[in-house]
């Protein structure tokens, strides 16, 4: 699970900005995206609208029919969001591990109202 689905849950907009910041400074194409993501095409174009709107992604032509896709690292939004994410992963990395080495339990309560470890 990836770091922003496990505080945001998983979306396809949250899915592409995640594959669009593992891969910044490179050009994406949508179906590279696509295929890189697990999203349909039509699913990628569309969430990907509102990320060109705020200019967190650029859009270059290439061609008549070719669209390639690159994170506005020049964008003072983007810019925040690479270093909130890049910030997150070690930590909740770490969480993951602390939980499965068993240093963190977690209780679940019952219908009984008894809890359990």
């Amino acid at each position: 699970m990836s770091p922003l689905e496990k505080l945001f849950g998983k979306t396809a907009q949250m899915t592409v900005l995640e594959y669009l910041m593992e891969n910044k400074g490179e050009i994406n194409y949508l179906s590279g995206i696509a295929e890189g993501t697990g999203l349909y095409h039509s699913s990628v174009a569309r969430v990907l609208e509102p990320l060109l709107e705020n200019n967190i992604v650029i859009e270059k032509k290439i061609g008549k029919q070719i669209r390639s896709f690159s994170l506005n690292e020049e964008n003072k939004a983007t810019k925040l969001l690479i270093k909130f994410y890049e910030e997150l992963k070690p930590v909740l990395n770490n969480h993951s591990l602390a939980s499965e080495d068993g240093r963190t339990k977690r209780t679940k309560s019952t219908f009984s109202g008894e809890k359990q470890i």
